[in-house]
């Protein structure tokens, strides 16, 4: 059974029995309807657009979903006076998504939003569907998604060097010095793959690490753990942890709260060098640190990806930014193809210049053979007389 740490499946059936029952609060029966049609069919993998991806719906997914639409329920509302979410013109989405993205359109608290392409990949999919189930019934409605600006800046995270890291450790108390050194050899996903990792998941005197498929977001992987083996061992023996325990059942919440305060203690407040605060450290920074720390240390691309659950190669430069990258090249790698070719050919060369030596050393050999014999034999003439 797969741990979900933040209940998504619960949450999202509580809230669907509740909305089918009552409808969703401050916006139209319209939209409430409409909204639940389109969760219902995410939810079984109804009517999904040509270019997305087939299947139902994550309950991470269906409450984002959710979430996401009934806030542009509420805004066109609010902005535009419509009823119906389906109302809204091209010029009005576009005009949207793009003051959102300046920041005329705030959150709550003030703030900007922190991805507006995210919020237009999420009108695109659902337009998208609303296209697919009028065509359904013979009516043609226009894709007004065409041009939303789905381009976006990269997020900011916590970028710590090795010694950073190391660090952290030293002050940590005893179960978080454990975690943040699994978390900085593995990668791992978290919360989602390090809460559903068991003792039975470690092999070879804790020296590897299953990533079951059932746990994963990608695909399944074993990998090695370079850094963390003899910690992990000892602190099994001392949780007295047995083979269908899990190895960290750990509230994400409090450890990301303990980490902000260790990280803002031990290193302070200032920016990394991946844009945010050393104060803002969560588990899942340490997924893109640990990939600067194994990216110059892997020799091929592919065995990176898998270690990470990877299936393509832009997620490295995602996650790492190059961030702790050196420059490795040595005199060897000036020896352009010229150069090289040039060398060989000396090398041939003196090759063919040894030969030549040896068959003359061979020749003299044979001389001085010769040579040997015949005076023995004018010694022994010379004996005979």
């Amino acid at each position: 059974m797969k741990i979900d740490p933040y209940n998504h499946k619960e949450r999202y059936i509580k809230w669907k029995q509740k909305a089918q029952h009552s409808g969703l609060a401050n916006i139209s029966s319209y939209n409430s309807d409409l909204i639940l049609q389109y969760l219902d069919d995410m939810e079984n993998g109804i009517n999904i657009a040509i270019c997305n991806v087939k299947g139902p719906r994550s309950y991470i997914r269906l409450n984002t979903l959710r979430d996401k639409l009934r806030f542009f329920s509420m805004k066109f509302k609010e902005i535009y006076d419509l009823d119906k979410i389906t109302d809204v013109t091209e010029e009005q989405v576009i005009t949207f998504f793009t003051n959102m993205r300046k920041g005329n359109i705030v959150r709550q608290d003030g703030k900007r939003y922190a991805s507006t392409a995210y919020f237009v990949k999420i009108f695109k999919a659902f337009w998208h569907w609303w296209i697919k189930v009028n065509k359904k019934k013979g009516i043609e409605i226009r894709d007004i998604s065409n041009d939303l600006d789905t381009s976006q800046d990269k997020p900011k995270w916590v970028y710590l060097t090795e010694k950073q890291v190391k660090q952290l450790c030293d002050k940590a108390k005893y179960e978080y010095k454990i975690l943040i050194m699994f978390l900085f050899d593995s990668g791992i996903r978290s919360p989602s793959e390090l809460i559903n990792i068991k003792v039975s998941d470690l092999y070879g005197d804790c020296k590897e690490l299953h990533i079951r498929d059932e746990i994963s977001k990608t695909f399944g992987r074993r990998i090695k753990l370079m850094i963390c083996s003899k910690l992990l061992k000892d602190y099994i023996i001392e949780k007295d942890l047995k083979k269908e325990d899990y190895l960290f059942p750990i509230n994400p919440k409090v450890v990301n709260r303990y980490l902000k305060r260790l990280a803002s203690k031990i290193i302070g407040e200032n920016p990394s060098e991946a844009g945010e605060k050393f104060s803002e450290l969560t588990m899942y920074d340490f997924r893109h640190i640990s990939c600067c720390y194994w990216l110059p240390r892997y020799k091929s691309e592919s065995a990176l990806k898998y270690r990470f659950g990877w299936k393509r190669s832009d997620k490295i430069h995602y996650y790492s930014e190059l961030l702790g990258m050196k420059d490795t090249i040595t005199e060897e790698d000036l020896l352009v193809d010229v150069t090289k070719t040039e060398i060989e050919a000396r090398l041939t060369k003196s090759e063919n210049q040894n030969q030549l030596l040896s068959e003359e050393l061979e020749s003299v050999r044979k001389q001085m053979q010769q040579i040997l014999r015949f005076t023995n034999k004018l010694y022994q003439i010379g004996g005979i007389n």
